[in-house]
């Protein structure tokens, strides 16, 4: 059974930075599309940052150049490396996880998802 678990959130100034882990339950990791995804009060869950399982990173506009994902196979934990933080980054983060279609890519929304963890940034 996949099972993720997001911490590292917190309360920031902007400018600031934080660093999301997401700790994965005993699947096979490298098989999977990994993402971290947002969902502000009001929103829409939006994609943030996320893996293929080739190893292709993808980046939302909105974060390219301050947000950084990683992962480590071997601990099975997603990275999101958060830097120059802004109010408008505040919001719940999830990381996720879905195996690749027949086609080779994943599709949103992804099928497993954490419990989230809160990020605030203050202006």
């Amino acid at each position: 059974q996949v099972q993720l678990a997001e911490s590292g959130g917190g309360s920031v100034q902007a400018g600031g930075s934080l660093r999301l882990s997401c700790a994965a339950s005993e699947f096979t990791y490298s098989n999977y599309c990994l993402g971290w995804f947002r969902q502000a009060p009001g929103k829409e869950r939006e994609e943030v940052a996320s893996f293929d399982t080739d190893g292709t990173t993808l980046y939302a506009g909105s974060v390219k150049g301050r947000f950084t994902i990683t992962k480590d196979n071997t601990k099975r934990t997603l990275y999101l490396q958060m830097n120059s933080l802004k109010p408008e980054d505040t919001a719940m983060y999830y990381c996720a996880a879905d195996l690749p279609r027949n086609d080779g890519f994943c599709y949103l929304p992804y099928m497993y998802s954490g419990q989230g963890t809160q990020v605030t940034v203050s202006s």
